[in-house]
């Protein structure tokens, strides 16, 4: 449905019409059928340190402000803290087929009123980048905000030079929105951040094609995908 800005008693250009619209809930602490489960450092610390010490060069941390973590005790007491933090929701991403948690992934900076929530605090071991597996995790967080919860836009950021960020944006789906300069400084260094979202109108294409990709006859014997998502979601696939 296209939406065209409608014109109020004045005259003046106004967005189209909410009815009945409702503040949505905070995102409910409990697992997604798939890969999710919510994050409890007595569980899952080990196996993340585990997945997250593949990293040599130490990669997975370079955009952000905390880690690498040298050893298991400093992650643990990481994850205590970070954990205890009300206004992000941390989840881990256990691969069923690997049978660990190999990543982590946070719901952050909802606005139930407006219906805006972000997707953040991505950590994708080694174990977990470019695999089906992260996909299916991205879906599933995108099917809660969406069809369980309501909400009507969802956010990606991201420091401007992560590079395998932006690209996964894109291939998941979020648009390009803009570039924020100078938001943040990280390791004492500026951070222009990139803005990227997926809107509810969005989200039944791209649901659609998230559930052709991930049906198991779009994957050969070795695993090789038959289709990419990128093409899916262009109805080139």
């Amino acid at each position: 449905m296209e939406h065209k800005p409608r014109r109020d008693e004045c005259g003046q250009p106004v967005g189209w019409s909410v009815e009945g619209w409702s503040p949505r809930p905070r995102p409910p602490i409990t697992a997604m059928a798939g890969r999710f489960e919510p994050l409890d450092p007595d569980r899952h610390a080990a196996e993340l340190f585990d997945a997250n010490s593949e990293d040599w060069e130490g990669r997975l941390w370079t955009y952000y402000n905390f880690g690498p973590f040298p050893t298991l005790s400093e992650y643990r007491a990481w994850l205590d803290v970070a954990r205890a933090n009300p206004d992000r929701l941390y989840h881990a991403i256990r691969d069923n087929a690997q049978g660990q948690a190999v990543g982590v992934a946070v719901y952050q900076n909802w606005g139930p009123a407006m219906g805006t929530i972000e997707i953040g605090g991505l950590v994708f071991s080694p174990r977990l980048q470019r695999r089906p597996a992260a996909t299916e995790a991205m879906y599933l967080m995108m099917r809660r905000v969406f069809d369980e919860l309501g909400y009507r836009r969802y956010e990606w950021r991201c420091d401007s030079l992560n590079l395998p960020s932006r690209a996964a944006a894109a291939r998941f789906g979020f648009q390009y929105e803009g570039l924020f300069r100078q938001a943040m400084i990280t390791r004492r260094r500026n951070r222009d951040t990139t803005w990227f979202s997926v809107i509810d109108r969005d989200w039944p294409a791209l649901r659609a094609a998230f559930e052709r990709w991930l049906d198991p006859g779009n994957f050969a014997a070795d695993g090789r995908q038959r289709r990419r998502l990128a093409d899916l979601r262009s109805g080139a696939g």
